[in-house]
């Protein structure tokens, strides 16, 4: 599971904390992601680690997560996604057929299904794809009736795609690949080893249908939040977070510790652990308020993020 990366595009929450181990809906996004995992027979998983690896490690400290053994490779420095995937693999000493997951993933995809297409297509590698509307911000990935993957197209032009089928950040691959990588180089598994598999013919793509959706910017992160609620989608409020009773809260996440006081407005947007937003204060419009950040009473916020991550 790749979980090393800076969670750039959620900052300022992620300056503190890894993206996979922010909550959805209160439970850590990787929790969701291993318990689905555990459903379809995975019990052993690799973190390739990168930025704040200790995180991980102090929440799991008897190395299980969500019924999964874990074990960890720490990046000596950022290799990108293939060349975490090799390192990992070599870490732990992986000969055989093996998982990738994106660890800002969520999804429902029959992961049984998806392994069982590989073997019977005889594939180095199978990517699990999935629709969307814009396909300009992901990896493209046009097949053959047989489900060969004809091209990797990374990020197209809107509109340039030639199909609106998107690499789901799942794959099931041979240990082969693991031997296109290079020693600890720094290698984009997109850009580089899926377009030299295709050049060889040997990366084969499935369309399965599924909940998936990339959480990785505020945007998808509040949505994620709301699809995941069970009781009351229009917010999801952490553990200990206090709500003055003449506050507006409107289809936002509050992390842990929260404070919304009196006469204050919080829409569409999220507040970081122990944030505070202050008495007549309006937040909305995916404003991100990062950890224990006050803001100024009777002052308006919308769409900006405090602190501000390009000066942080």
């Amino acid at each position: 599971m790749l979980v090393g990366g800076f969670g750039t595009r959620l900052r300022p929450l992620t300056l503190t904390t890894p993206k996979p181990m922010l909550p959805v809906a209160g439970v850590p996004m990787i929790e969701r992601i291993m318990g689905h995992l555990a459903e379809h027979g995975i019990d052993d998983v690799v973190l390739s680690l990168g930025f704040k690896p200790d995180a991980f490690m102090a929440a799991y400290p008897d190395d299980v997560c969500a019924g999964v053994h874990l074990s960890y490779a720490v990046e000596p420095t950022p290799l990108d996604t293939a060349g975490g995937i090799a390192f990992a693999a070599r870490a732990a000493g992986i000969s055989e057929r093996f998982v990738v997951v994106n660890g800002d993933i969520l999804t429902s995809v029959d992961l049984s299904q998806l392994m069982s297409f590989h073997e019977s297509s005889g594939a180095e590698g199978t990517i699990f794809l999935t629709p969307v509307e814009d396909p300009s911000h992901f990896g493209v990935v046009p097949t053959d009736e047989s489900g060969r993957v004809l091209a990797f197209v990374e990020k197209p032009p809107a509109g340039e795609a030639p199909t609106n089928l998107i690499n789901g950040g799942y794959y099931v691959l041979e240990p082969s690949v693991i031997e296109r990588v290079p020693e600890e180089a720094r290698i984009n598994i997109e850009r580089v080893t899926f377009p030299a598999m295709v050049a060889d013919q040997s990366l084969f793509a499935v369309e399965l249908p599924s909940y998936w959706i990339d959480v990785g910017t505020p945007e998808r992160y509040l949505q994620a939040n709301l699809d995941a609620a069970v009781d009351d989608p229009s917010t999801m409020v952490g553990a200990g977070c206090v709500i003055a009773p003449d506050a507006v809260v409107e289809s936002s996440v509050l992390l842990a510790g929260a404070v919304v006081e009196a006469g204050a407005s919080v829409r569409r947007s999220m507040v970081g652990a122990g944030a505070v937003v202050s008495a007549g204060s309006t937040v909305d419009d995916l404003t991100v308020l990062g950890d224990g950040v006050r803001t100024e009473p009777g002052s308006t916020l919308s769409g900006v993020r405090l602190p501000d991550p390009e000066q942080g």
